[in-house]
């Protein structure tokens, strides 16, 4: 089991995508899941507390597809953002419990890169590209991100 933890614009699906091709993992990815779930139906404007009610409705979902997977042996990539280390606890936690093993990939990558990469994004609508990141919304999420203490990194796969 792969828990894929980075900021905003880090490349964490890019990554997913890449690392699901390499392995053969089933991956889980909640911008799409909520992209195609939710925004047809999303209120405008929506807040902050929408987005986590949704997303936090996917994640249950996706563990109930990724448990007897891992069951059967088959890796799975969880690409849920995992800002936060309660997340990553309760994600751990929850992998732990199965009789697969557990892997933190934290994609370290600075702000300026991180900024550049969504406006592109934004612009180019190709590639990973799910849904506009206005400034403000990278914002809060840049405050709203714990990165991993050293004892999450001990043993984590670490991309700069």
């Amino acid at each position: 089991m792969h828990l894929i933890c980075g900021a905003i614009g880090a490349g964490k699906t890019t990554y997913a995508i890449a690392l699901a091709s390499r392995t053969g993992a089933i991956r889980f990815s909640m911008d799409e899941w909520i992209k195609t779930l939710f925004f047809a139906d999303r209120p405008d404007p929506h807040g902050f507390d929408w987005s986590l009610d949704r997303a936090a409705r996917c994640e249950a979902q996706m563990w109930n597809l990724a448990e007897p997977l891992v069951e059967r042996g088959v890796d799975v990539i969880f690409d849920i953002g995992l800002s936060r280390l309660e997340d990553r606890d309760r994600c751990r936690g929850r992998g732990m419990q199965t009789k697969g093993s557990v892997k933190l990939h934290y994609l370290d990558v600075d702000v300026e890169a991180r900024r550049a990469r969504v406006c592109r994004r934004n612009l180019e609508r190709a590639g990973t590209y799910a849904f506009q990141v206005s400034d403000a919304m990278f914002d809060f999420m840049e405050r709203w991100f714990e990165p991993p203490t050293d004892d999450e990194l001990y043993g984590a796969m670490i991309v700069g």
